[in-house]
């Protein structure tokens, strides 16, 4: 049994180390997205490389948990969020000061990338890179 406990007790730790540690530090800052896909369209698509060039969209978020995205030089949508295991609970402020919830999903956050999605029939997935 206490064999059994050498091999199970370091599995756990590395299955517990895989999964993205979301944390307001580790979100602060601008990420450029690299890539957005609509996984659930029929057919699904993803935006070229050269399409994001052009509208060199990003999502900025502030250590008061407070986003914003850009979108073609332009602010798009702004907000607030929360943090839930691998979940950020996302509020976006209106254009007509009501409120909308929704989540992004994390599955993957490093220093440098991040990919978050949001789920449903017009979901979609951003690969994004942290700004210098």
């Amino acid at each position: 049994m206490k064999k059994l406990s050498y091999l199970i007790i370091p599995i756990l730790f590395c299955i517990a180390a895989c999964k993205p540690s979301l944390s307001v530090t580790a979100l602060t800052g601008k990420w450029h997205y690299a890539k957005v896909a609509h996984p659930n369209a029929n057919p699904p698509d993803t935006m070229k490389t050269a399409e994001l060039a052009e509208v060199a969209p990003y999502i900025q978020f502030s250590p008061e948990r407070k986003w914003v995205i850009v979108w073609g030089g332009k602010f798009l949508s702004h907000g607030s969020y929360t943090l839930n295991g691998s979940n950020m609970n996302m509020t976006e402020v209106l254009p007509d000061g009501k409120t909308r919830d929704f989540v992004f999903y994390v599955s993957e956050l490093t220093d440098t990338n991040i990919i978050f999605e949001s789920m449903g029939v017009d979901g979609s997935k951003v690969t994004a890179v942290k700004a210098p």
